[in-house]
């Protein structure tokens, strides 16, 4: 006996219900769907304390970065200048010898400049790190006149200040603004040396000690009386 029509497909086997070992019995789908939400829930939560963990570990690295190469003293980070290269290269420019004078290693220059101020006065300005370390300016005026003088000691000090006395240095006599028995702000400029030869005047002043200063001024004394000399 022939049979017409399509054979009916097998039935396929349902898929085995989780026995839920707590219930002793197979999940509900609410209590299925319940268990996946919890389980995605746990993934996230991890998933974010990871990527925390990373972008703490991250910020940590930058930070140490900054401190270790950036992060420096503030002398340490200051340039060294070559003031008596650039000294030796401008000195065809002007008709006076610049100062130049010779210290010792542990000191140092962040800054040497020349230019031509507002009154026509050629100025030559170094800075210099000392030892201690401690800042000192020397600045030399060429064919300067008292007005400039007074300028650059207003700038360092208070302006209007008068000399405080005059001290035989490298053998060239210096006027002394001393300011530093009655400032209130230690550490400024409240100190300077000043003295004129052939047709420059200089100003040293800064928050150095008065050792430093006579270093100073006995090294630059040095190297001016032979330029006077020659």
């Amino acid at each position: 006996i022939q049979m017409t029509g399509s054979p009916t497909p097998p039935v396929q086997p349902s898929a085995p219900q989780r026995i839920v070992a707590e219930l002793g019995r197979p999940e509900t789908p609410d209590e299925t769907a319940e268990r996946k939400a919890e389980s995605s829930r746990k993934h996230r939560a991890n998933q974010t304390l990871f990527n925390l963990v990373i972008a703490l570990v991250a910020s940590l690295g930058i930070v140490l970065f900054l401190v270790l190469v950036v992060v420096r003293p503030s002398i340490d980070a200051t340039p060294h200048v070559d003031y008596q290269k650039l000294a030796a290269d401008a000195q065809p420019t002007v008709s006076a010898p610049l100062a130049s004078p010779q210290l010792p290693k542990s000191w140092s220059a962040n800054a040497a400049r020349l230019n031509t101020g507002s009154d026509s006065v050629v100025t030559w300005y170094i800075g210099f790190i000392t030892p201690t370390p401690q800042y000192i300016g020397l600045i030399q005026g060429i064919e300067a006149n008292p007005t400039w003088v007074a300028a650059q000691l207003g700038d360092a000090l208070t302006p209007g200040v008068r000399a405080t006395g005059s001290e035989s240095i490298g053998g060239l006599v210096w006027a002394v603004y001393d300011q530093r028995s009655t400032s209130s702000n230690a550490g400024t400029d409240d100190y300077a040396l000043v003295t004129t030869i052939d047709s420059s005047s200089y100003v040293l002043h800064g928050s150095a000690d008065t050792a430093e200063f006579h270093t100073l001024a006995t090294a630059l004394a040095h190297q001016l009386t032979e330029a006077h000399n020659k």
